[in-house]
C-alpha cells in the first residue's frame, strides 16, 4: 500500500468544510490502496469545535502533531474580544484596535496568521519523512502557508507534492478587506506563483477556481470538489412536523445576509395567515448580528429558531427535515467560483435548495446539473417570491417533493477515488531500482 502524507491546519475537532473533505478522504483512501498520515497542529486556536470528527478517522491512521504559535490570543488581549467575531475581515466598521490588528496581520503575517508554524513542521517532517518515506505530500489550504511546508519538503527530499486549494489564495474575496501594502501584496503573490510553478500537479476545489489556476501556471491544475458521505444519510429522514421549515446550517454572515429574500418573505407571510403560523427559519451554526437584525426588520422575528452550532449528524438531521433549504452566497463578485461545503451535503439531503448567488457560478452550474433546486440574484425580489409561493402551495397539497437528479459523481467515494488517481499519477515509483518521482 503506497502511503501519503497529509498536512492539513485543521483537524478534528475543528469544524467546517475544510476538516470535511480531508477527514472523509482519509476515510476512504485506504479502501483505494492509499494509507494516509496525517500532519497537524498541536494546540491550534481553531474558530469552532465539532469533537464527533474524530470518529470518523480510522483508528489505524497515524496522526502527528507539532505546537504551533499563533497570534489571536495577542489579538483578543489587544481589543478586548471574547472570541474572534463571525467575520474579522470584512467591509464593516471596525474600531481603532481592530483596524490595527489588521494591518498587522496582512502585512506582518504573509501569507496569514499560521505562517508561524511553517518551520517548525519542516524540521519535524524532514526527520521524519527520511526514516518514514512516503510516496506523496498534500498540503491542503486555507491557511495557504502550510503549501510554504509543502514547497520546502518537496525541494529538499524530492517527493511529489499536491498543494490543494479548497478557497483561492490571492484571489480570495475578502482580501481586499485587508490593508495591505503594495510590498505584502507583491509578496503574497509570489508565494502564490512560486508555490503553483513548483508543484507536481494542484488540485482545485471547483471547476472555476480550476480554471483561474490554469490560466497562471503551466503546471497541470486537476479539479476535485468537496461531497457528501453516503453513510451520513443511512436511515430515513426525519418525519415532517407540519411546519413550512426553511433551514440554513453553518456560518450566516453579514456579508451574506440576503435582504430580498427577508423582505419577500415577511410580505408572503403577512398575505398568509396560514404561512405566518407555519414558517420556520431554522439556523443552525453562527449566525451574525445583522442577519438577525434583517430578520426582526422583515417581521420575522417570531418564526426564527436560533439552533446554535451543533455536531454534524444534528446538522444532517436538520438539513433532512427542511423543506427548502437556503444556501445564500457572500454577496461579492469575487466569490462566482466558489462551492460551499454544505452545497453537496443538501444535496444529499435531497429537499430543493434555494441558492442565492451568481446565476453563472460554480454554485449554479451545479444546481442546474443536479436539478436539486434555484440559483437567484440577490435582488431577484420576483423570482424569489414565486419560488417561495411555489414551495408553499406545494407544502399546503401535500408536502415539497423529494429532489432525484443525479448526484453520485459528488459522493465521498467518488471523490476519493479521483484523489487516489491523481495520487497515482504524480507517486514516487520504483525505476531500474531506484526509487523515482514521476512527471505528471
Amino acid at each position: 500500500m503506497k502511503r501519503v502524507l497529509v498536512i492539513a491546519y485543521y483537524w478534528p475537532p475543528s469544524g467546517g468544510s475544510g476538516v470535511q473533505r480531508w477527514v472523509k478522504f482519509v476515510k476512504y483512501l485506504p479502501d483505494e490502496g492509499w494509507e494516509p498520515v496525517v500532519w497537524a497542529p498541536e494546540g491550534a486556536d481553531y474558530p469552532s469545535l465539532d469533537p464527533s470528527f474524530e470518529a470518523e478517522v480510522p483508528s489505524s491512521v497515524e496522526v502527528l502533531r507539532g505546537p504551533i504559535w499563533e497570534p489571536y490570543a495577542a489579538y483578543r488581549k489587544l481589543t478586548g474580544a471574547k472570541s474572534t467575531e463571525v467575520t474579522e475581515i470584512s467591509s464593516g466598521p471596525k474600531s481603532f484596535k481592530q483596524r490595527l490588528s489588521l494591518w498587522i496581520r496582512a502585512n506582518c503575517f504573509v501569507p496569514d496568521p499560521r505562517v508561524g508554524w511553517v518551520r517548525p513542521s519542516v524540521k519535524r517532517l524532514r526527520k521524519y519523512l527520511k526514516e518514514h518515506p512516503v510516496d506523496a505530500i498534500v498540503t491542503t489550504g486555507p491557511p495557504h502557508s502550510v503549501h510554504r511546508i509543502g514547497l520546502r519538503l518537496h525541494r529538499e527530499l524530492g517527493i511529489p507534492w499536491v498543494p490543494d486549494f479548497r478557497d483561492p489564495w490571492s484571489r480570495m474575496y475578502y482580501l481586499k478587506y485587508l490593508p495591505m501594502t503594495p510590498l505584502a501584496r507583491r509578496r503574497l503573490c509570489a508565494m502564490e506563483q512560486e508555490v503553483l510553478d513548483s508543484c507536481s500537479t494542484v488540485l482545485a476545489c471547483t471547476p472555476l477556481v480550476q480554471e483561474e489556476f490554469q490560466a497562471q501556471t503551466r503546471t497541470p491544475v486537476a479539479n476535485i470538489t468537496n461531497g457528501y458521505d453516503e453513510e451520513d444519510f443511512i436511515g430515513p429522514a426525519p418525519v415532517a412536523d407540519g411546519h413550512f421549515n426553511l433551514v440554513h446550517t453553518g456560518l450566516f454572515a453579514a456579508d451574506g445576509n440576503p435582504l430580498a429574500l427577508w423582505k419577500v418573505l415577511g410580505e408572503l407571510a403577512a398575505a398568509e395567515p396560514g404561512l405566518r403560523e407555519a414558517l420556520r427559519i431554522r439556523l443552525v451554526g453562527k449566525v451574525d448580528r445583522e442577519v438577525l437584525e434583517a430578520l426582526s426588520a422583515a417581521g420575522l422575528e417570531a418564526n426564527v429558531v436560533a439552533l446554535g452550532p451543533m455536531n454534524h449528524a444534528d446538522a444532517v438531521r436538520e438539513q433532512r427535515g427542511a423543506t427548502v433549504l437556503l444556501l445564500p452566497l457572500r454577496n461579492d463578485p469575487q466569490y462566482r467560483p466558489i462551492l460551499p461545503g454544505k452545497l453537496f451535503e443538501y444535496l444529499a439531503a435531497r429537499r430543493p435548495v434555494l441558492g442565492i448567488g451568481q446565476t453563472d457560478g460554480a454554485m449554479a452550474r451545479v444546481l442546474a446539473e443536479t436539478a436539486a433546486g434555484s440559483t437567484l440574484d440577490w435582488n431577484d425580489a420576483d423570482g424569489l417570491r414565486t419560488f417561495l409561493a411555489d414551495a408553499w402551495k406545494q407544502h399546503l397539497a401535500g408536502g415539497v417533493p423529494a429532489t432525484a437528479g443525479d448526484i453520485g459523481p459528488y459522493s465521498r467515494r467518488a471523490t476519493t477515488h479521483a484523489l487516489a488517481a491523481l495520487l497515482e499519477s504524480v507517486a514516487i515509483v520504483p525505476k531500474n531500482g531506484t526509487i523515482e518521482a514521476k512527471n505528471p
